[in-house]
């Protein structure tokens, strides 16, 4: 059997190549949509799918994460994993038919392409979240190459039908048609997804319904209060363009500066979403044993501090050549205008705490500590919706920015010594500076590089640099050899 180590470490890796290959053609998918569409319609584009989040995560409900848990302990995998897929299904038709109907109902959208795009665009969270109970059973026997084959060629897909509009000449178009074929290729591809997931996943489970009130209770019982964690945690993070929506007339050119910046920070929230659902099958079979997991959480901390400190560095030194690679020219701040380069310099901070919020919202889902962890979401959420409220009506985008990086801020510095008071977690001592070594080096290599990056084919051969200094500096801090390790070599060192 491979050691616990390899079975995380391949885990996952498949899942950052997933996510890797899957950044590189969303590159091409942004720039596609903002090269061919106007920045009005851009902005209904990025409007639709931001409203259409929240509902998203409204209809996991904490099933995914309760997924993983439930799969890995039961018996009766078949029955779970039937009972898991009825529910989300049930949850699904009801909050997406929810949000359709209030993307009808609301005056200010009266009018615009927005309600249309919204009826189109909710049928790739319906297609992907029904993948998403697929995921699970990959997760639990380490099968993510199947992820990897599944979401790579949705996005393969969608890319080539974007590409076309680029292809056939479209630059700028103001035409609503391309804006609503632009949302259904996303659409096409979730389906894709999902055929793709479950031809793979039928290989260790009978992918079907099964309807039994008890199991169905216990499931529904047990995801309720992290669904609800979820639901807050939207709130604090993702409903800032929705709120813009409701309350800027210039909603659209709001949102199609804000929306693409969102797209990359979600980048950055997933990774240490995927590692977090790799470890938590561990350390929740290691906690029925009795087990201690203490060094493996300290060597997965350390993993998310490292890979929120690189989002920070580039996005706080590189905005606007990243910016300009991503969209076009038109999404760039003027000295009458801030545009998207802002919106990423200001996002760069919520970046970085987004995987340590993330660590601590795992930690307390292995401890089924839900009340703590809602408690302090909540403040979050109304600090957010607050601030927000307060701030986007003078400021639009910029304001929700300055919000974010207040609210994460507050979340981390709550929710942290809970988590570590909650469960053990071990970091070597010389962890942390390791960590100030490396920062220091990839700050410095960015500065550096910064006044060179004039144009697309320079900020691609930067980044492209910049990989390889990454894993030099991962190297010759020693970092390299503390992630690769066994959690044996990470030693014993004192509680934090």
């Amino acid at each position: 059997m491979p050691s616990v180590a390899k079975k995380i470490a391949s885990s996952t890796v498949w899942q950052l190549s997933s996510q890797i290959t899957m950044a590189a053609l969303s590159i091409l998918n942004v720039k596609f949509v903002a090269v061919a569409l106007s920045m009005e319609l851009a902005g209904y584009y990025n409007s639709a799918y931001g409203f259409l989040q929240l509902f998203g995560i409204l209809a996991d409900f904490g099933l995914y994460a309760v997924s993983v848990r439930e799969m890995s302990r039961a018996k009766n995998r078949e029955e779970v994993f039937g009972a898991l897929l009825f529910l989300r299904l049930v949850i699904l038709c009801l909050s997406l038919s929810s949000a359709i109907f209030i993307a009808w109902v609301i005056p200010s959208w009266n009018g615009t392409p927005l309600p249309t795009g919204i009826v189109v665009a909710s049928l790739a969270p319906f297609f992907t979240l029904l993948a998403g109970t697929m995921r699970s059973v990959f997760q639990v026997h380490y099968r993510l190459h199947y992820v990897f084959i599944a979401e790579v060629s949705q996005r393969i897909l969608t890319t080539i039908m974007l590409g076309m509009l680029v292809f056939l000449g479209f630059r700028g178009s103001t035409d609503v048609r391309l804006y609503l074929y632009a949302l259904y290729t996303g659409s096409v591809g979730a389906l894709v997804l999902l055929f793709i997931s479950c031809w793979y996943a039928r290989q260790y489970i009978r992918v079907s319904l099964w309807w039994s009130p008890v199991l169905v209770k216990k499931l529904l019982k047990s995801a309720i209060p992290f669904g609800v964690a979820y639901l807050l945690l939207a709130f604090c993070r993702q409903f800032d363009m929705t709120i813009i929506s409701l309350l800027r007339p210039d909603f659209d050119i709001q949102n199609a500066n804000l929306g693409f910046v969102s797209r990359m920070a979600d980048m950055g929230f997933l990774i240490p979403t995927f590692l977090l659902n790799s470890t938590l099958p561990i350390v929740s079979e290691r906690r029925e044993r009795g087990e201690d997991a203490s060094v493996l959480l300290g060597k997965t901390f350390l993993i998310l501090l490292v890979l929120g400190t690189i989002s920070l560095l580039f996005a706080a030194l590189w905005p606007r050549p990243l910016i300009s690679l991503l969209t076009t020219d038109r999404y760039l701040s003027t000295a009458a205008h801030p545009g998207a380069d802002t919106a990423l310099f200001l996002m760069s901070v919520p970046m970085f705490f987004n995987g340590l919020i993330l660590f601590s919202f795992y930690i307390f889902l292995v401890r089924g500590a839900w009340k703590r962890l809602a408690l302090t979401l909540s403040i979050g959420a109304t600090f957010s919706l607050i601030g927000n409220f307060l701030l986007v009506p003078p400021l639009g985008f910029v304001g929700t920015s300055y919000t974010a990086i207040a609210t994460h801020a507050l979340l981390a510095c709550l929710l942290l010594p809970q988590a570590f008071s909650t469960l053990p977690v071990r970091i070597p001592r010389q962890a942390f500076v390791r960590w100030s070594s490396f920062s220091v080096l990839l700050a410095g290599a960015l500065w550096i590089i910064r006044p060179f990056l004039s144009s697309s084919i320079a900020t691609i051969l930067g980044l492209s640099g910049m990989t390889v200094l990454l894993c030099v500096f991962l190297w010759i801090t020693g970092l390299l050899g503390l992630f690769l390790g066994t959690p044996h070599h990470l030693g014993t060192p004192p509680e934090i």
